[in-house]
């Protein structure tokens, strides 16, 4: 049965790309959806129809804060009127402020509400929100914060892309092979990495070094002198702001290096890539190291905090995985076996569990579940 649903998500990647696959799978179930977002996921493509909605942070002093809760209203407002507009039978939050009003909206308006979490650290809008839901949906087997509310693993939806890379078998380097090494962070990658992966390689011998194929993220003003270094290493790189292509790059490479947000890590993972995760020590609830820590304790990753990532540090990483290439064919495994690449299918089915238990159940039961 065809179901009208909408999704909630904030406009950076963390939260768009687990939407973007999501809706893609419910269309495909031949269900209709639609998205309440910030002008920032006017980039939402994924064949569907787009609502902007006024959006907030409740911060800063008092006048800020009773701007934003002004601005609030206006998008519980907003909110409610696409979602009725809209015949909107559920709706799926998936944290960030901007899914703060459309949450809201939708428990005003009865409207059953599912909360999905990418981090293993409860986010500052879901754990507001999830009283709300009628259950929360997990990327990570435990989530801090959540305590005992209804709550499902799914893991966390990823991009078509990923899941056709996931395909590629992780080949180790042999001692008379490229060894690739794949670097990233952030939009538009972490000006850290760009000062210790070059002087990491630095003090490889030379013929562990020249084995190195470096593909790195960097920031534009950061390109010149790291492509520059490199160059005077002898070694093999390519440094740009932005690979269109991560995915292929990734299924690549023989490691990874980069942050730890929840599509990082998930992307990484159903790949089945060996990964040094750099968390980005100014995460909100410092949620990258819950992340880094679960995909460590998984065997499935090696968690670096930014005090530790050092040349020396990352440099004898390296060393051991050149010398013992048995050592990341082994995490990779791991990885490959914690993936989930079927998270946007088992996302859905809890969806269309929670539609098909509101049509079951008789009005008043449903207004018990709801509160």
């Amino acid at each position: 049965m065809s179901h009208r649903i909408a999704l909630a998500a904030g406009g950076t990647g963390g939260h768009l790309f687990p939407a973007v696959a999501l809706a893609r799978e419910l269309v495909a179930r031949g269900h209709t959806v639609t998205v309440l977002t910030d002008p920032r996921g006017a980039r939402f493509d994924a064949g569907v129809s787009v609502r902007s909605v006024p959006a907030t942070r409740l911060s800063g002093g008092i006048g800020a804060k009773l701007g934003g809760a002004f601005q609030l209203l206006q998008g519980m407002v907003s909110a409610a009127w696409h979602l009725r507009r809209d015949g909107t039978q559920l709706l799926v939050g998936f944290g960030g402020y901007p899914s703060v009003a459309p949450v809201l909206a939708a428990k005003l308006i009865g409207v059953p509400v599912v909360v999905h979490e990418q981090n293993a650290v409860l986010g500052r809008a879901n754990a507001r929100l999830a009283r709300y839901a009628r259950l929360v949906a997990t990327s990570f087997p435990q989530v801090e914060g959540l305590g005992r509310r209804p709550q499902q693993l799914t893991g966390n939806p990823i991009r078509d892309e990923v899941a056709a890379a996931r395909t590629v078998p992780y080949h180790p380097s042999a001692s008379d092979e490229p060894f690739r090494l794949l670097v990233f962070g952030g939009s538009q990658g972490a000006h850290v990495f760009s000062e210790v992966v070059p002087a990491a390689c630095a003090l490889l011998p030379p013929c562990q070094s020249s084995r190195l194929r470096v593909t790195q993220q960097a920031r534009p003003e950061d390109i010149g002198a790291t492509a520059a270094a490199y160059g005077d290493l002898g070694i093999e790189a390519e440094v740009a702001p932005f690979f269109a292509d991560l995915p292929d790059r990734m299924a690549a490479a023989h490691l990874v290096v980069a942050r730890a947000g929840a599509s990082t890590i998930a992307e990484v993972l159903a790949i089945g890539r060996p990964a040094v995760l750099v968390p980005y020590p100014h995460a909100m609830d410092d949620h990258q190291t819950a992340n880094a820590q679960a995909a460590e304790d998984a065997g499935a990753a090696w968690l670096m905090p930014q005090t530790a990532f050092t040349a020396e540090a990352l440099g004898g990483r390296l060393e051991t995985l050149l010398n013992l290439p048995e050592c990341a064919e082994k995490v990779a495994k791991r990885a490959h076996n914690l993936g989930r690449p079927d998270a946007a299918s088992r996302l859905a089915d809890v969806i269309e569990s929670v539609l098909s238990a509101g049509e079951q159940a008789p009005q008043g039961a449903l207004r018990s579940i709801a509160s």
